[in-house]
């Protein structure tokens, strides 16, 4: 398994995420739990140290598997937010994923991060890559057309948060 890592300017750089990042994304996911819970269905399960590693350690295996760019973006060395890609290979096709501290919104970190993760998957062949978000999430869904995904369309009901469903917005981008 390869490090990654890659400068975002200002202070701030995109980092594989590993074991030594499991306390410091607890942290902040409690933190903006709220905020999460809007747009993230896992953000509804349990906060443990122990569920943060598992997953921790799920995602470095599907990063080892060539699956999965689980990272996280820090800003001066803190964590401040996660940016990711899952891979389809057999369909040539990846999705890409991010959220940030509140206290973090508006600086362009999830766009110099995104702008990244774009990048690794045109530099792998991916033929497609697809941002979905909550239709009522305005950023993510903003942060997706000025990255230059079209929007496709609105599945009804996909998005399980909490007690309810909500529609998802599907944007796509051919590389």
């Amino acid at each position: 398994m390869t490090a990654f890592g890659r400068d975002l300017g200002g202070g701030a750089t995109l980092t594989l995420r590993d074991l030594t990042t499991v306390d410091p994304v607890l942290e902040l996911v409690l933190a903006n739990l709220d905020r999460l819970r809007a747009a993230e269905p896992w953000a509804w399960g349990p906060q443990t140290r122990e569920r943060s590693a598992l997953q921790t350690e799920q995602l470095l295996a599907q990063f080892a598997m060539d699956r999965a760019l689980p990272c996280v973006i820090r800003q001066d060395d803190r964590i401040v937010g996660a940016a990711s890609l899952a891979f389809d290979p057999y369909l040539g096709q990846a999705s890409l994923g991010y959220w940030v501290d509140a206290a973090a919104e508006g600086r362009g970190l999830v766009r110099r991060a995104a702008t990244v993760l774009v990048d690794v998957a045109r530099v792998r062949g991916v033929a497609r890559l697809e941002i979905r978000t909550a239709v009522g999430n305005a950023r993510s869904r903003g942060l997706a057309v000025r990255l230059g995904f079209t929007h496709e369309g609105t599945l009804r009901g996909a998005l399980p948060l909490g007690p309810e469903r909500v529609d998802v917005a599907v944007h796509g981008l051919l590389l």
